[in-house]
């Protein structure tokens, strides 16, 4: 596993004790030396400092670490202030994102795709930052259709992303379907395969009913058949994603981002699984 781009995401947490359990959690999966951590930005940037604050704690303790940034909403004064805070700590990659516009926000700001985030960051930054752009196996809930969504995608890559991270998903097919139609238009970028580990039914499936992601019918099931078992729930899920992540490697996957919900148990047991 050395030789992949193995990494893991957390979102900010929101109280002390948020910070303090993050911080046990992040010791725990820094044991499995990934390539970097990442930390989520809010709607709208509603975590502008806790995203900040989140990465330069984790980079204080010696680890890797790349903030999320959306510009949906910003403008470019807002976004060029947070660049230059990222340089002035010495954050040197970033995840560049449309981003999600918070409830009742009425207007898009100055950027309405990454692309143009992308574009930014280049413009102003140069080759400062490393850039990861988001992908999507399912398409983006809300592209048009799955030739738009890869035209979104080449977009981004030609505006200067150096590497990509999937929405999570669970058809590893949908995954190889999409490195096929993307190294045929030319585009050889990195594409880590996002992972989300199955912990908890009723969460997974609103997490995935939100950004489109599909759960296949016969895991769905079995999930539901276990009701409040969750020691059944966690070892199913466990068989099902380790399984999937063994496929995803097998078949050429270039490394796996993890989305460890800020928990370190799942993470940990399917990485050791793989070793």
């Amino acid at each position: 596993m050395a030789d992949h781009n193995f990494s893991i995401e957390f979102f900010p947490p929101k109280t002390p004790e948020g910070v303090e359990k993050l911080r046990a959690t992040r010791t725990k999966l820094a044991a499995l030396s990934p390539k970097y951590f990442s930390v989520t930005f809010g709607a709208g940037g509603s975590t502008q400092q806790g995203t900040l604050d989140t990465v330069v704690d984790i980079m204080q303790a010696g680890l890797p670490a790349a903030p999320h940034l959306s510009c949906v909403g910003g403008t470019r004064e807002s976004i060029r202030a947070i660049l230059d805070q990222y340089r002035s700590h010495g954050i040197k990659r970033v995840v560049a994102l449309r981003g999600d516009l918070p409830s009742g926000y009425g207007g898009a700001g100055e950027f309405r795709y990454a692309s143009e985030l992308v574009e930014f960051i280049r413009a102003e930054t140069g080759d400062a930052f490393h850039i990861e752009v988001a992908a999507y196996p399912e398409m983006h809930p809300q592209a048009r259709s799955p030739q738009d969504d890869l035209q979104n995608f080449a977009t981004k890559v030609k505006a200067g992303a150096n590497a990509a991270i999937t929405q999570y998903f669970y058809n590893a097919d949908a995954y190889f379907q999409l490195l096929d139609q993307v190294r045929k238009l030319g585009i050889d970028i990195p594409i880590a395969a996002g992972i989300m580990p199955i912990t908890n039914y009723s969460q997974l499936m609103r997490f995935s009913d939100m950004c489109g992601a599909e759960i296949p019918r016969w895991v769905r099931l079995k999930l539901a058949s276990f009701g409040d078992d969750s020691a059944s729930i966690r070892d199913f899920g466990l068989d099902v994603v380790t399984q999937l992540c063994e496929r995803l490697l097998a078949g050429g996957a270039p490394g796996l981002h993890f989305y460890s919900m800020n928990q370190a148990a799942a993470t940990t047991a399917i990485w050791q699984r793989l070793v």
